[in-house]
Formats: structure tokens, C-alpha cells, sequence
């Protein structure tokens, strides 16, 4: 949720009960700074911080959660091992986010606390297994809770997620569409006017897999991919791409990074209709609450 999740969205989220959190990648370490205050401006409820461990200046990034005193960190794109004891004596809750069992098993032995297991049906860089798949084998296989994310937009997902073994969900995509998420409103709207088979993902040949919304880039793309295209050329296609989706809703040209259950989100809504929604009074969504 790089330059989305910012104190807009992350304080409607934990104002509405859930566990907001800052998107740092594409930030600058004083951009960071400012949006944690102005979080801290608008609710008085938990939240986190997502630092994008290829960040450039996550060295800065790490040593300032723990100035700012930032109760929950999540990690993606890298392993948190080096910043592992700094966060933990600072009391820090971190949960890194992984594809795999076995990374799983290692960021657990470097003491994470729990982890969010994020499947292939997710919005942005992927694995390549199912969330249906790698959630009841990651509860299996470690002994701290287990948190579900990827294709996950309604009751029905938190359930599923319940059933198999997890302890919580982490939702994107359909935040993405909450009337107060900043992003351009073509971008909402592409995701409302989506079908189950809209996605794409790009970059595979190159080991950086992203789930996008199909659109003129995305297809050119891959169509370049497919005819063995030098890389560099593929990367000059989508410089800027995500700030094209986000901030000038450019349908033909951005990277509108989105999951496959967008198919199933048929409206624009606060964030609170959105998580009261996902957990209505179901057995399961009881259980877990309490």
C-alpha cells in the first residue's frame, strides 16, 4: 500500500476497531515522521508501521519506530533478523509478512511475533501459494498466531480464514475502495467495475511477481515479457506506473495494484461499514473476537 496507507487510512481503520497501519515504502524518513503525528491527530487506538525492508533508508526507518514509539511493525520484501532485538527491547510487536512456510519458520526463530501469510490472490508483489494452502500449513508448522491475508473481502474470507487455523486477517484491496482511502477514484473504480478474472500478474519471468488490474500497460507488458524483452526496457514501460494509478488515475498507464477478489467489491464505503460488515454475528467471527 505503498504512498496509500497513510494517517487517513490508517486512523479511519483503528478508529473503526481494526489495527491501521502506515505504508512507508515510497516515503522519506521525514514524510514518515509526519504522517505517525498526524495518525497519532486522529485516533488514540493502536496502530502499526509497514517498512519495506529494499527501502533504501531502512536503516533510518527502523531506528525511528522506535523513537516515535510505534507499537506494531510489519515487514515485507526482506528479512527483519538485523532490526529483530532493537524492536523487541523497544517492546515492539513485529509481524513480518510471508509466502512461505519456511520463511515463516525463520522469521519465528528470529522472534517474530506472529506472522501474516499472505497467498497469491493478493493485490501487489506475490508468491505463488494460496492463501487456501499456506494458512493451515503455516498454522502447523509454527507456534505463534498465524494472520491471513490475500483474498480475503468479506465475512465469508474471515471465516474461511478462521477455519483453517488462522488467528486474524489482513485486508487490502478492499480498503482500497473506502471512501477514505486517498487514492484516485478511477482507481476505486476500476476495482468496483472488476470481474473475477480481471487480474494479472506481471513480472514472473523476472522473479517479481505483481497482481495488477489488466489494463494497456499490464498487457503490453507481458507481451514484451513473453518476447524476451531486456528487462530495463520492461522497466522504463512501468517507471512511475503506481503513481500514475494512485495520483493521476491513469486507466491506460498505471500500475493499479489490486487482488483477485476485487470481482467480489461492488462499492465505495467507509471503512467502518467495511469491517463491520466482515465481522458480522457468525459463530466463527464470535470465537475469534473474543
Amino acid at each position: 500500500m505503498a504512498n496509500i496507507a497513510d494517517h487517513r487510512l490508517a486512523s479511519a481503520v483503528s478508529n473503526a476497531g481494526g489495527l491501521g497501519l502506515l505504508g512507508s515504502g515510497g516515503w522519506s524518513v521525514e514524510r514518515i515522521k509526519e504522517e505517525i503525528r498526524k495518525t497519532r491527530e486522529l485516533t488514540d487506538k493502536p496502530f502499526g508501521l509497514n517498512i519495506m525492508l529494499m527501502h533504501p533508508k531502512k536503516d533510518e526507518i527502523a531506528k525511528l519506530a522506535v523513537e516515535e514509539n510505534i507499537e506494531v511493525i510489519t515487514t515485507g520484501a526482506g528479512n527483519p533478523g538485523p532490526y529483530m532485538t532493537m524492536w523487541k527491547e523497544a517492546g515492539i510487536t513485529v509481524i513480518p509478512v510471508v509466502p512461505s512456510v519456511a520463511l515463516a519458520k525463520r522469521v519465528v526463530r528470529n522472534g517474530a511475533d506472529a506472522v501474516i501469510v499472505e497467498g497469491t490472490e493478493a493485490g501487489g508483489h506475490v508468491g505463488e501459494i494460496s492463501t487456501f494452502s499456506l494458512v493451515p500449513q503455516t498454522v502447523d508448522a509454527v507456534n505463534v498466531p498465524v494472520i491471513a491475508a490475500g483474498g480475503i473481502a468479506d465475512t465469508r474470507g474471515v471465516n474461511a480464514a478462521f477455519a483453517l487455523g488462522a488467528s486474524g486477517v489482513q485486508i487490502g484491496t478492499v480498503l482500497l475502495t473506502s471512501e477514505e482511502c486517498p487514492i484516485h477514484i478511477n482507481y476505486k473504480q476500476k476495482i468496483v467495475n472488476a470481474r473475477d478474472t480481471d487480474t494479472i500478474v506481471t513480472g514472473r519471468n523476472f522473479n517479481a511477481p505483481v497482481r495488477v488490474l489488466k489494463n494497456k500497460m499490464s498487457k503490453q507488458y507481458l507481451k514484451m515479457s513473453n518476447e524476451s524483452v531486456d528487462r530495463m526496457e520492461l522497466e522504463k514501460l512501468t517507471l512511475g506506473s503506481l503513481k500514475k494509478a494512485v495520483f493521476d488515475g491513469n486507466k491506460d498507464q498505471g500500475s493499479f495494484m489490486a487482488g483477485q477478489i476485487s470481482g467480489l467489491i461492488s462499492s465505495i464505503q467507509p471503512v467502518k461499514t467495511i469491517l463491520e460488515s466482515m465481522f458480522e454475528s457468525d459463530t466463527l467471527c464470535k470465537e475469534a473476537r473474543t
